[in-house]
């Protein structure tokens, strides 16, 4: 989302080579010198961590260390687990961290980010203000695991002048809730963290810029009678004291923020309930674009003004997902339908250039909007029409319209994720996109790995390049022992320098593009066996 902030993904490469985690292992593949060739694999955890009851779904990368993030229900926290990269590929076991907190679980963003050398962790902790809270046993603490680790071993790591409230009214029946940002230093030997922890509402939505971290807190079920009920917190890199800022409603996720040239901008729904789980797929209500200086945060007394918000169009979100981003000098946002439902969902996208406060533009698509990315400067939406999927082209100058559409005819996305779409641009005005795709075959399941689609862009006219597709699509017995799910997919198209390849569950497949046409090369599978 945001230029040198690293999320955690299921892949990632170092070098020579492309590392993979999926279903509690960790996979690296030599694509270096020419090569396509399984290298190493371990377990995503220590040979002291019992896996049961922890998902490993998010992975890092910096300096020769591989940084796998999990949460565990058995041991209550984030794990952390550090592995080498050895120059030949292998991975060699450092040490596992765990991080007390509750479940952060989002089914759209993702709990770790890298910047630099620093790691950086979102951490709710739920606090109930009506029960028997014990700081000194759930307060934000670290430990490096070790066989038999008590609980007397974790270490404080928020201070008592780093916690600060929301100026909200805390209703113990709304899930208080501390929400505590760490950051860890992963160039140190021994991995040390720091946390700031915010007291507030559950509702909440956590976004990364390139030199703070936001998080927005607003109650689970919004009172439209206490305007102001919101509170935004922002947490500078430098360590310099967070500041905040009164607001009313909640970003739907993190697509939802943009900080640029000096300025936060923020959709805001009247009804939204943050991204929380899957709380990001539900209703946004009335709809609202907020722009504040950086200025005006300080210590929250300040409310957001009146003419700060500017109204817009409201999108029809019964039973319907809702979905926006920030494309280059344009806000884009729609709807588009659950995967199992059958209708399409609102046929239209809406934009607005939210410097200059135009006129929101709703543009007819004829399919739903269930993704929005960037092709350079302009965008792109994909959505279902039926057993169709259909990609239509925006051309984003001074003003916005519909330039070119392909239809992929029984079809419909392999993954929601925003990491699961990758455009690589060859000039201004053509690329190559590539993304997950299955049938229009509920036998195929949430994260079939089928083929990775990629279709040419020039001057936004889309034509099909062709597609890599899984020769392994059917399950087998893998041994898995942890993080059985794929809940953060299991396809991506991969772009290398000129190379291309398409992961697809265990498999990696190389493309060769050669005339505008994508044709399979050679592939490598680099199951357990």
């Amino acid at each position: 989302q945001t230029q040198g902030v690293d999320e955690g993904d299921i892949v990632k490469r170092s070098g020579d080579f492309l590392i993979v985690l999926r279903r509690g292992r960790l996979f690296t593949v030599r694509i270096g010198d020419d090569r396509l060739a399984a290298a190493s694999t371990t377990n995503a955890y220590g040979p002291d961590v019992d896996p049961k009851g922890t998902w490993y779904d998010e992975m890092l990368v910096s300096d020769g260390k591989v940084v796998v993030i999990g949460y565990s229900y058995e041991r209550g926290g984030t794990e952390i687990g550090v592995f080498e990269l050895g120059r030949d590929g292998s991975l060699r076991y450092r040490a596992t961290y765990q991080l007390r907190g509750s479940d952060y679980y989002s089914a759209r963003n993702y709990a770790s980010r890298l910047v630099g050398n620093t790691l950086v962790f979102y951490t709710p902790i739920d606090i109930r203000l009506y029960g028997r809270f014990d700081p000194a046993s759930n307060m934000p603490a670290l430990r490096r695991w070790q066989g038999g680790s008590t609980r007397s071993q974790f270490k404080r790591i928020l201070p008592g002048n780093r916690i600060y409230r929301s100026p909200a009214a805390l209703d113990p029946d709304d899930g208080p809730t501390l929400h505590s940002v760490s950051r860890c230093d992963l160039s140190s030997t021994e991995m040390q963290c720091t946390s700031t922890g915010v007291l507030g509402p559950a509702g909440r939505v956590f976004y990364v810029s390139s030199d703070a971290v936001y998080v927005w807190t607003a109650p689970w079920e919004y009172d439209r009678k206490r305007p102001n009920a919101s509170f935004v917190v922002r947490m500078p890199f430098d360590g310099s004291a967070p500041s905040g800022l009164r607001g009313s409603g909640s970003p739907i996720d993190q697509m939802s923020f943009l900080q640029r040239d000096g300025w936060l901008n923020v959709l805001v729904g009247s009804e939204s309930d943050g991204e929380g789980m899957w709380s990001s797929h539900s209703r946004t209500g009335d709809l609202a674009l907020l722009r504040v200086p950086l200025s005006a945060f300080g210590d929250g007394r300040r409310s957001v003004r009146r003419h700060e918000y500017r109204a817009l169009s409201s999108i029809d979100m019964e039973n319907f997902e809702p979905r926006n981003r920030f494309v280059g000098d344009w806000l884009l946002y729609g709807a588009g339908a659950w995967e199992w439902d059958e209708r399409d969902g609102p046929k239209a996208i809406h934009a607005i250039r939210y410097e200059d406060g135009a006129r929101v533009t709703t543009l007819s698509l004829g399919h739903g909007v269930n993704r929005i990315d960037a092709l350079g400067k302009d965008g792109i939406v994909v959505g279902g029409a039926g057993k169709n999927l259909v990609f239509t082209t925006l051309r984003l100058q001074r003003t916005a319209s519909t330039a070119g559409r392909h239809v992929q005819r029984d079809a419909k996305q392999g993954d929601d994720r925003t990491h699961g779409f990758f455009y690589k641009p060859e000039d201004e005005d053509s690329g190559l996109l590539g993304l997950p795709i299955v049938s229009d075959d509920e036998s195929q399941g949430r994260h079939g790995s089928a083929s990775v689609l990629f279709l040419r862009n020039q001057s936004l006219q889309l034509s099909q390049a062709g597609n890599l597709g899984s020769r392994d699509a059917h399950a087998r017995d893998d041994g898995c022992k942890a993080s059985c799910v794929d809940w953060y997919g299991n396809a991506r198209p991969i772009f290398v320098g000129d190379r291309v390849f398409a992961l697809l569950g265990y498999e990696l497949v190389e493309g060769r593009l050669r005339d505008g046409r994508v044709t399979e090369r050679r592939r490598v599978n680099f199951s357990p066996r």
